[in-house]
């Protein structure tokens, strides 16, 4: 009932906002990354294409997998921009993606697109142990993800509900996959991820819930992408701190693509090169903490924190976007909430 109420309010909204410009062309953007960095490219964008408006809907990275799914046959967006590799993996598997080789494609690393252009990376994304800095320093904080299931912290986790959040499921599903290439079976790392539940205090709907109870004590840890942890610290004020993890760092590969059908695809495409020109993107990193996945950016141009070292938790993604669903929603019936 809820998805259904989730999709009637969307088509509201996207109804309203196209009766409010009639006279321009319509670009549809389903992003999660959120109004200050999408809005601000949108407006630069409909400046430099006066006959252009963009419209964006700020969603989690499985709710627009979801979305695009149900809006197969009549499809109402024309870009997709953000999400984790398996997500666009799995939408290109279904056909709801359009190729499109954008002009940086050689400045990528292999493994940091489709091979048959359905997708490319626009930003790498660490996943940190967040924390409230008035409760826990970097010493006392959580040091690595084994840390998070320990007796000490129970109660004291808020966890962005993970079903529809890309984030969350890409942490949560290499949680598994580590004990899944150990052993050939999830059952370990459900028995992890068992734990973790005990220890979670609440799961929160969305992000801004999540930052508003970490920051009131309502739970002393967090699990998130460091961009947006930095975002919120260093733009809103929010008492956080964050940890790469000792073991290794989960770290996403953030993309962008076509969608399948789109209305307006030369112009999604005019749009997709403009949020991810080497301007663009040094603007990104700088302002928005977003590391870029271009390798032709002059390194004097990003920001000095991007030097601050962290290993890689190593990840097999194609088995990742393989087992996702089942997995996902494995934890969903059987571990959610049964740990408390």
């Amino acid at each position: 009932m809820k998805r259904i109420h989730i999709v009637i309010g969307m088509a509201f909204a996207l109804a309203a906002l196209f009766g409010c410009s009639e006279k321009k062309q319509q670009v549809v953007v389903y992003t999660p990354h959120g109004k200050e960095l999408v809005r601000t490219f949108a407006l630069r964008f409909e400046a430099k294409n006066p006959g252009v408006k963009i419209h964006w809907i700020d969603m989690g990275s499985q709710d627009i997998l979801d979305r695009l799914r149900s809006e197969k046959a009549n499809p109402q967006a024309d870009l997709w921009w953000g999400a984790p590799s398996p997500i666009f993996m799995r939408a290109a598997r279904e056909n709801l993606l359009l190729p499109y080789k954008p002009s940086w494609a050689a400045v990528v690393a292999s493994a940091h697109h489709d091979p048959n252009d359905y997708w490319y990376a626009t930003f790498l994304t660490p996943e940190v142990i967040a924390f409230n800095a008035k409760h826990l320093s970097r010493e006392t904080a959580p040091q690595d993800w084994d840390d998070l299931i320990q007796p000490q912290w129970k109660g004291r986790i808020i966890i962005r509900a993970p079903l529809s959040s890309g984030t969350m499921r890409a942490i949560f599903m290499a949680m598994v996959l580590r004990f899944y290439e150990q052993t050939g079976s999830p059952e370990p790392g459900f028995e992890w991820l068992r734990k973790l539940d005990a220890n979670t205090g609440a799961y929160a709907s969305d992000p801004t819930l999540m930052y508003i109870k970490v920051a009131r004590g309502e739970g002393d840890v967090t699990l998130w992408n460091m961009p947006d942890i930095m975002l919120q610290k260093n733009n809103y004020n929010y008492p956080f701190g964050f940890v790469f993890p000792k073991s290794g760092t989960v770290v996403v590969t953030d993309c962008i693509a076509v969608v399948a059908g789109s209305k307006h695809s030369e112009l999604a495409k005019k749009f997709y090169e403009f949020v991810t020109t080497q301007e663009a993107l040094i603007e990104q990193a700088n302002t928005y903490y977003r590391i870029p996945s271009r390798r032709d950016i002059p390194r004097e141009k990003l920001p000095e924190w991007m030097n601050e070292p962290y290993s890689v938790l190593p990840v097999n993604w194609q088995l990742f976007a393989e087992k996702e669903d089942e997995w996902m929603h494995y934890w969903y019936n059987n571990i959610r909430n049964q740990g408390n």
